[in-house]
């Protein structure tokens, strides 16, 4: 680490344990107190990395509220590629979002909806492979894989079936830039109450909708702030067609979160589980492509600087 550009300016270092990337990751005080997020990966990921930091700094020349990209290099002799950036200042979403109220959560929720819109403006490569034929691999995998495991869903026939029946909602689907990872655990609030978002490492390309298949996360933390998620997007309530994709891509990653559980331990099965169990609740057993969690009723309106809120219930 030491042959990092401006080291010796590195004052405070410590290492950041919290996340699955296989990057180590260390928050860093300079002598000139800037806040830093220092990335460190095997050089094999050079490649990888580079693009991965480019685009970044795309993103955030597009005003993403982001960790910025400060410099990328290789260090420890050649062994490793480092990414450093700009530390977001706040706290993890999952943790401030149950302390506001349904406004803040549900506005919020808008605003991180409306950066995911601004993300998905960036064009796949013109070699990318058909939407289709991809996603219906990947699938074929995941349900092999997920009866090969040994342990079961119940009810898992409900979300296989639904995924039999509508492959064709795969068909001639769009594709573009995906964070690859959108939820409120890769997101920060700041202590003025702003959103950022962190951690593109799991970036891809694909159908925009598929992006929010993670947000079973942040539906499970706060219905208001994904709803909000939602409506911000699509700039009003989504499409029915919609509802049932982000059903097909969510029963498709039930599939793959058990087997991806398994070598973590009986903990992280066990939290997979109780997830496939809230989808197929959300879902009434995959009955209805709109989720529960989904706040059809909720509104909320701005007058001068005044905020109200209100259900129809």
């Amino acid at each position: 680490m030491n042959d990092i550009k401006n080291y010796d300016t590195f004052e405070k270092i410590e290492q950041i344990h919290k996340g699955w990337s296989s990057d180590k990751k260390y928050y860093i005080e300079t002598v000139t107190n800037e806040k830093m997020l220092l990335r460190i990966a095997d050089i094999s990921e050079y490649d990888k990395k580079k693009s991965e930091f480019a685009m970044m700094k795309r993103l955030a020349e597009c005003g993403i509220p982001m960790s910025q990209p400060v410099d990328f290099g290789i260090c420890d002799n050649g062994n490793s590629v480092y990414s450093l950036f700009v530390w977001c200042v706040g706290e993890d979403a999952e943790i401030i979002l149950p302390k506001m109220t349904e406004t803040e959560q549900y506005v919020l929720g808008l605003k991180s909806g409306q950066i995911l819109r601004k993300i998905h403006h960036i064009p796949p490569p013109i070699e990318q492979e058909d939407w289709g034929i991809r996603f219906n691999r990947k699938t074929d995998n995941k349900i092999k894989n997920y009866l090969g495991c040994g342990i079961k869903i119940d009810d898992d026939d409900k979300i296989i079936t639904y995924l039999k029946e509508n492959r064709h909602l795969l068909d001639s689907r769009a594709q573009c830039f995906q964070h690859g990872d959108y939820h409120v655990g890769n997101m920060i609030i700041s202590p003025e109450g702003e959103l950022s978002i962190i951690d593109f490492n799991r970036n891809d390309y694909g159908d925009p909708w598929e992006e929010f298949n993670r947000i079973v996360w942040s539906a499970a933390i706060s219905p208001h702030f994904a709803t909000g998620q939602l409506n911000g997007y699509f700039n009003g309530r989504p499409p029915e067609e919609f509802f049932k994709l982000l059903a097909f891509y969510i029963s498709s990653n039930m599939m793959s979160s058990i087997p991806w559980a398994i070598p973590f331990g009986e903990k992280d099965v066990a939290v997979m589980i109780n997830q496939a169990k809230d989808v197929l609740t959300w879902y009434d057993g995959m009955k209805n492509p709109v989720p529960t969690w989904y706040l059809e009723d909720f509104y909320f309106q701005s007058i001068n600087e005044f905020t109200f809120n209100f259900s129809t219930n």
